[in-house]
């Protein structure tokens, strides 16, 4: 919901509130997995997981800001700071407030936390919420691609990059079982208010369609995975 309302915050209030916007709503959504996911794992098992995603995904996308390995050649841009190695340090906690999440759906679908077929289906399920965040925090003016390609302006190789880093963050953090219906009620909400923002807020169509068939799928899916279950 904060991110609908950011539109207005900048409107309103300015940039420097604008970019404080930002900074809340991924504080806020990932104080709310953690909180759930501290009432399913024990506190060892989280120190574990939360210390794997925030220093894995920090040191793929340092390594990516320097090389472009995996996502191509890409920047942010002063907007979010402090920054180390070129990586605002909110970038870490916007994998965590996910892969919790994604993990969930998957364990929805698939009916366990291990295995390959729930690698994967995390993998694309946080790849498909990435179809619309790109193109949105590019507009937003978050980071910059060197080489746009061909996805509204994104490479192809991004998402390629963002399947690879969330098959190696879940193999790396063995998530433990995660089913959890709040964590999967805030896929779907994320579903939803990204396809109204990005289509009413933000003027993206392209991003709301593309990335509402595809995160829609997965949640078509995991009714399904729940209608056969007895």
């Amino acid at each position: 919901m904060t991110m609908i309302l950011l539109p207005i915050v900048k409107w309103t209030w300015g940039a420097p509130m604008f970019e404080w916007g930002v900074v809340l709503s991924v504080l806020l959504q990932t104080g709310l997995v953690l909180a759930v996911v501290a009432g399913v794992w024990s506190a060892i098992q989280l120190i574990r997981v939360v210390t794997v995603i925030v220093v894995s995904t920090f040191g793929v996308e340092a390594i990516g800001t320097a090389t472009g390995f995996p996502f191509g050649f890409y920047h942010y841009t002063s907007t979010l700071q402090p920054q180390v190695a070129h990586v605002p340090l909110l970038i870490p906690l916007a994998w965590l407030m996910m892969l919790p999440v994604v993990w969930a759906v998957a364990h929805k679908i698939v009916g366990q936390s291990s295995g390959w077929r729930f690698v994967i289906v995390s993998a694309t399920a946080m790849t498909a919420w990435d179809l619309f965040l790109d193109p949105q925090m590019v507009a937003w003016g978050l980071w910059v691609w060197d080489q746009p390609g061909g996805y509204f302006g994104i490479p192809w190789q991004n998402f390629v990059g963002w399947f690879l880093t969330a098959v190696l963050v879940t193999l790396l953090a063995r998530p433990p079982q995660l089913s959890h219906n709040l964590l999967v009620a805030i896929y779907v909400t994320i579903w939803i208010l990204e396809t109204i923002g990005l289509l009413f807020f933000w003027g993206l169509p392209g991003p709301a369609l593309v990335g509402s068939i595809a995160m829609g799928s997965l949640i078509v899916m995991l009714w399904l995975a729940e209608k056969r279950r007895p």
